[in-house]
């Protein structure tokens, strides 16, 4: 019963993991250390009767120790067993000699700076307490991102508003979980999307070899018939429908011009402007678009390459496209709302970051749905990817009524409006990276 009772008291008034001070807290930390280290984002403060019920479970475990994996499974003790590793941990740890706070200059009383919060050990340690570091920020950083994208899908609008509103430790920060999610989106989009033109050309072959051969075996029978109109027709016929449709080439024109004039050459181009008076001569940028036509056509010749390496430059600007969309859109509903002063355009801001992750991950589960009807040829798939695309539209219009709280009518038309001014931002986005991508193919 003694012993008991000195190991109760023990864990009621031991010091403080982190500094000398003695702790009358069940965390075996002081209050300040409570409030200037990593525990106080995990754990808030807890109630005289909390830390009653916590001392309970503490003594049941000490009278007796085979229940005790049961009893943390039962009470749910995890994060007090994460502060007794950290303690562990931490105590492992080499601390600095010199009480000086490496990152802001800071005074040190103990194991963290009070300003900072970091810890004051040997800036060089070995490979163990690097790894250590890892797999915490791993698993931590994962926990939180199943448990965010959990009320992204099952609550629209919950998070964001829960951001705003200030409550944010237990979700993931909408940047970082945007550049992750982003990452992800356009590495399984570069790896299932293939926009090869010289297959879709192949594919063509067939058709166009089979038209030819038709015409050869006409030719035969009219040399052997002369009088057969029939198969000349037929001959005229093919001749026509084959004609158009080139599989080796991508049809470049000849000659380009804005207006009348036209120009077969860039240097006839260059001696028809330096002929021309200043003022009739053409602009910068339909200079600009004749140079880089006749430069590509020169480069590429007759053939389909250029298309490719166009698609493949524009493919791989849309994760900058996307992110430059962010605060235009964000800016849009800033108008939509300018009424709404509760609101700053840092708000509009998280819930465009936000929406965007839920349009990332619903892109990603369609792919993976195309991938299973090509690979079952199961038709479900296929209308189940259709069924995404109506899914979003209504996912925007309940987030935008949750997380801004007006009306079904307010929100419908402003849902409208949004969706209007959303389509032409993204066609002046792909206009104007479309051309920059024509420049540099």
């Amino acid at each position: 019963m003694c012993y008991l009772s000195y190991s109760f008291l023990a864990l009621r008034f031991s010091p403080c993991c982190c500094c000398t001070t003695e702790s009358t807290r069940c965390f075996l930390l002081c209050q300040r250390c409570l409030c200037n280290s990593t525990v106080q984002k995990r754990q808030r403060t807890k109630t005289a009767a909390q830390d009653r019920k916590l001392f309970s479970f503490r003594y049941c475990l000490l009278k007796n120790k085979h229940t005790a994996a049961s009893l943390l499974a039962a009470f749910g003790e995890v994060r007090y067993l994460s502060l007794l590793l950290r303690k562990f941990y931490v105590s492992h740890q080499p601390e600095r000699k010199e009480k000086n706070c490496l990152n802001c200059g800071t005074e040190v009383h103990g194991r963290f700076c009070h300003l900072c919060g970091q810890e004051n050990v040997l800036t060089h340690q070995g490979f163990l307490p690097l790894a250590k570091h890892f797999i915490y920020d791993v698993l931590h950083f994962d926990g939180k991102f199943f448990h965010t994208l959990l009320y992204i899908f099952t609550r629209p609008g919950f998070v964001a508003k829960q951001y705003v509103q200030g409550k944010r430790m237990s979700y993931l920060d909408p940047i970082r979980m945007y550049l992750f999610t982003s990452a992800v989106f356009f590495l399984v989009f570069f790896s299932v999307k293939t926009f090869n033109v010289g297959e879709k050309n192949h594919r063509e072959k067939p058709g166009v070899d089979k038209r030819k051969e038709l015409i050869e075996s006409y030719k035969k029978h009219l040399e052997k018939n002369p009088a057969d109109s029939e198969y000349a027709r037929r001959i005229a016929y093919l001749r026509d429908t084959l004609n158009p449709v080139n599989p080796d080439s991508l049809g470049w024109h000849k000659s380009i011009g804005f207006g009348n004039r036209s120009y077969t050459s860039l240097e006839n181009y260059d001696s028809v402007q330096a002929s021309l008076p200043t003022a009739e001569r053409d602009g910068w940028f339909p200079r600009r678009i004749i140079h880089q036509f006749f430069t590509s056509k020169e480069k590429y010749g007759e053939s389909d390459e250029v298309l490719k390496v166009f698609l493949e430059t524009f493919l791989h600007k849309l994760p900058y496209l996307l992110f430059v969309s962010l605060p235009f859109f964000a800016g849009i509903l800033k108008l939509l709302y300018i009424r709404r002063k509760t609101f700053f355009y840092s708000d509009h801001a998280v819930f465009t970051l936000y929406h965007y992750i839920f349009s990332f991950i619903l892109m990603l589960v369609g792919f993976a749905f195309s991938g299973l009807q090509d690979a079952t040829g199961w038709s479900v798939f296929g209308f189940l990817t259709g069924l995404l695309f109506l899914v979003w539209p209504v996912y925007l219009f309940i987030e935008m009524r949750r997380f801004y709280e007006q009306g079904f009518k307010k929100t419908f038309v402003k849902f409208i409006i949004l969706n209007c001014l959303g389509f032409v931002l993204i066609m002046l986005l792909f206009l104007i990276f479309a051309l920059f991508s024509f420049f540099q193919s």
